[in-house]
């Protein structure tokens, strides 16, 4: 059963190419907003580790939230998932329903994901049922669910499109709820996970990025009815054993308490790779409420504050960029069945071999066009049809839109490093620039920087990619930003 909730809304936004169908008819630029249930049943495989854990229940739903652009020569729609990642499958699968559904090209919709650690291990179960291979008949039933339900979501807004009023800006997280996890050791090597009073730490290696982007989706008549708000800050701040959209849940919570109960919050997560919410100053870690209502409060007490978009025409620009992948021997895949298939029985393994293991998989059915193993004998995410055999890069997706000339949109794949972000910010001359991370894919992995690699440690060790392919990255996502630009707008500093 389905729950949803549909808007119209407002004046512009998200998209994937600058070929649309259908526009508005007086050229008017018209938006529309939809929610949809997305929560597994119990029983269901829950995503984030390397061990297989059931749920048990629900401590919020997840849902599919979409939103619908459609101005002069453009129409697209972006559909945000409380789920772990987008699987290059699932997003082609999704795509290709909403596009029949509403007649938008597969290219203008893009498929994004939360990261909730409390959401399906699908990967495993799409990839049976894509198949043709149906196995249990409740999973393959949330199987069809999670690939019908966010293109309903996207046939509600575009159905509901309509005109009225956008804002952007962006706040700034005073309250420390993000912090980098990598730290720098006295031998020079960085490790994840650490604590400052550990006496080998020297610092932390990196920033974090405090900025909360924001675009406010108002009625014609001034009623808000839409939050975009993005954030860098891994979701895995629950744990147990049941279904949540972790902190995002109470961000939308607060701005449905404080600006109207019918709001519909849209969180796209920013570039976390390499940060989470444990503070190294302090033994005891923030909780999921106390992170979202902060950020929450954050974001309804500017909202107030934000800049109308006067111009709110859109321009749209992508690229396939080939980010190169690493390699899997014969002999690394021979071990990494060893120790998966150890990790199953329960024997003691290393983590950071495991989690090599795990890669070397994954990474053997993407290179291969006859892989040394069959993966899907021993992994569950990771496993592709789409990219099977894909060969040494992996085509990748960078969007960028333009909204009027204030605010740009960047749409990146796979967990990417805070740094990778911050350098797009820094280099775009929007005043408002957000960017987004998981979207059309998760195949990467952990997208680091260069220097990282030389680092080392767990984001390094489960990324499949060449050091170098972040920045290949950031030249795209600037260069797109550049050539979208207004010619004249300056970047305020």
């Amino acid at each position: 059963m389905r729950n949803y909730r549909w808007f119209v809304a407002v004046s512009c936004l998200f998209v994937v190419t600058s070929v649309g169908q259908c526009a508005a008819a007086d050229g008017t630029l018209q938006v529309g907003l939809a929610e949809e249930d997305i929560t597994p049943p119990a029983g269901f495989p829950m995503a984030g580790y390397y061990h297989e854990r059931l749920a048990e229940g629900t401590l919020d739903p997840l849902k599919a939230k979409a939103i619908v652009f459609r101005g002069a020569g453009d129409e697209a729609a972006l559909v945000v998932c409380d789920l772990i990642g987008i699987s290059v499958d699932l997003a082609g699968a999704v795509r290709k329903r909403a596009s029949e559904q509403t007649g938008i090209a597969v290219s203008n919709i893009v498929v994004s994901a939360t990261h909730s650690h409390t959401a399906p291990d699908y990967s495993g179960e799409l990839y049976r049922y894509l198949g043709g291979t149906r196995g249990d008949p409740v999973r393959a039933a949330f199987i069809e669910r999670l690939i019908s339900v966010p293109a309903d979501a996207v046939a509600k807004a575009h159905a509901a499109a309509g005109p009225v009023v956008l804002e952007a800006g962006s706040a700034t997280q005073a309250t420390s709820v993000s912090f980098n996890r990598r730290f720098v050791m006295r031998d020079g090597s960085v490790r994840t996970w650490m604590s400052l009073d550990h006496p080998d730490v020297v610092r932390a290696a990196g920033p974090v990025d405090p900025e909360i982007g924001l675009l406010l989706i108002r009625s014609e008549s001034g009623e808000p009815r839409g939050v975009v708000s993005n954030f860098a800050l891994h979701l895995d701040t629950v744990g147990g054993l049941k279904w949540s959209a972790d902190y995002p849940f109470f961000i939308e919570q607060t701005l449905r308490n404080t600006i109207g109960s019918d709001v519909v919050s849209i969180f796209a997560n920013g570039c976390c790779g390499d940060i989470n919410h444990s503070d190294p100053r302090r033994r005891e870690r923030n909780n999921t409420e106390f992170i979202g209502n902060s950020i929450g409060a954050t974001v309804s007490g500017r909202l107030s504050e934000l800049r109308r978009l006067e111009r709110t025409d859109v321009a749209v620009k992508s690229r396939v960029v080939p980010l190169p992948l690493q390699d899997a021997t014969a002999e690394e895949v021979d071990r990494a069945i060893e120790i998966v298939e150890a990790a199953k029985r329960q024997e003691k393994v290393d983590f950071l071999e495991h989690v090599t293991a795990y890669k070397k998989l994954v990474l053997d059915q993407l290179r291969h066009q006859s892989p040394h193993a069959n993966a899907a004998e021993h992994i569950t995410w990771g496993l592709s049809h789409a990219w099977a055999g894909v060969g040494e890069a992996l085509p990748v997706e960078v969007t960028v839109i333009r909204v009027g000339d204030e605010a740009a949109i960047v749409c990146l794949p796979g967990e990417v490093f805070v740094e990778l972000g911050l350098a797009i910010k820094q280099g775009s001359p929007f005043a408002t620039t957000i960017v987004v991370e998981l979207c059309n894919c998760k195949e990467t992995i952990y997208v680091p920087t260069r220097a990282a690699y030389a680092g080392g440690s767990y984001e390094v060790t489960n990324s499949a990619l060449q050091p170098g392919s972040g920045e290949m990255l950031v030249e795209a996502a600037l260069g797109l930003l550049r050539e979208v630009a207004s010619p004249t707008k300056v970047k305020l500093q």
